[in-house]
């Protein structure tokens, strides 16, 4: 089977992990990625402008006449460049911020002419409101799992005796909400008694992320809206126990997960974080992340195309 994947962020880590598992099950795929920068620097956003979409229509239509089987819109400005071919069935995944956010009404038309539509969440589908696939992105179980916490402290140079929250984005992504979380830890460290850090992540390999989700000891999530975050379901798979505002499949990937609370305010998420930094233990999240390991999550996509190829 070939595939065109479209994308607007070849780099983005959740993307890198779809492309390697599908070709891991024979999937043969060529992705074309929009022209122009897009890129995260110190957490600013630079968005690329209505050119350089209109330059990416041309070279999807040429690259459609390459023996391609489907074309895989994944992002919804990507759809309609997708739809613009007509030769190929389409396949659209939608991330969360293009459903939900200021193109939701473009996307949506969009989505009822694409031949199977993938979300990440079922309140992403609910959204929708049209038959979907809900398939969140997959983590790597084999990258991100549990490690003794002191041995990752000690490598990321962290105190052993204090405790540590960690935000695993950088400080200027906007829709992840940074300054609420600052507000929310500084109430944190009025009830705690020993010392609370406060961790941010900014251009870390991702291959170092298993070591801020071990030396952590609940990972604080304050986004106004997410699909389904990778990064709560990485804290899973190490065991370190999440509180995290309701947001995308954030409940059903907590559901039974101790010390983890899905929070509606301020005054929740510091609940949850004192909660969690009292009881002083890892979380059994493990087991919930089996449920979207990247292999389980590359074979319902693969399942996806066969479909519509069938």
């Amino acid at each position: 089977m070939r595939v065109l994947n479209l994308v607007t962020n070849e780099r983005a880590r959740f993307f890198g992990q779809q492309r390697a598992t599908l070709r891991a099950l024979g999937v043969d795929e060529t992705t074309l990625t929009v022209p122009g920068d897009h890129t995260y620097d110190n957490g600013s956003t630079n968005e690329r402008s209505v050119i350089d979409y209109l330059e990416f229509l041309p070279r999807v239509v040429r690259r459609s006449f390459g023996g391609f089987d489907i074309v895989h819109a994944n992002y919804g400005l990507t759809a309609p460049h997708a739809l613009a071919q007509v030769r190929l069935p389409v396949v659209l995944s939608l991330w969360g911020t293009d459903l939900m956010g200021r193109f939701g009404p473009v996307v949506k038309a969009c989505a009822r002419h694409a031949d199977a539509v993938v979300v990440m969440s079922r309140r992403m589908a609910e959204e929708l409101d049209q038959p979907c696939h809900v398939i969140p992105h997959g983590v790597d179980l084999d990258l991100f799992e549990p490690m003794p916490t002191g041995d990752a402290r000690a490598e990321l140079g962290w105190g052993a005796d204090a405790s540590h929250v960690l935000f695993p984005y950088p400080p200027g992504r906007g829709v992840k909400d940074y300054p609420r979380a600052e507000r929310v830890v500084e109430r944190v460290r009025d009830r705690i008694d020993d010392e609370v850090v406060f961790h941010t992540v900014n251009g870390e390999p991702h291959e170092r992320m298993p070591l801020y989700m071990n030396a952590a000891d609940v990972l604080l999530l304050t986004s106004r809206r997410e699909g389904s975050p990778n990064a709560v379901k990485e804290a899973l798979a190490c065991n370190l126990p999440v509180v995290a505002t309701d947001v995308g499949d954030v409940p059903e990937r907590l559901d039974g997960v101790s010390h983890s609370r899905v929070a509606r305010s301020d005054a929740e998420l510091v609940d949850g974080v004192v909660a969690a930094l009292r009881a002083g233990e890892r979380s059994n999240g493990r087991g919930a992340a089996e449920e979207v390991s990247a292999e389980e999550t590359g074979a319902r996509l693969l399942g996806v195309y066969e479909e519509v190829l069938s």
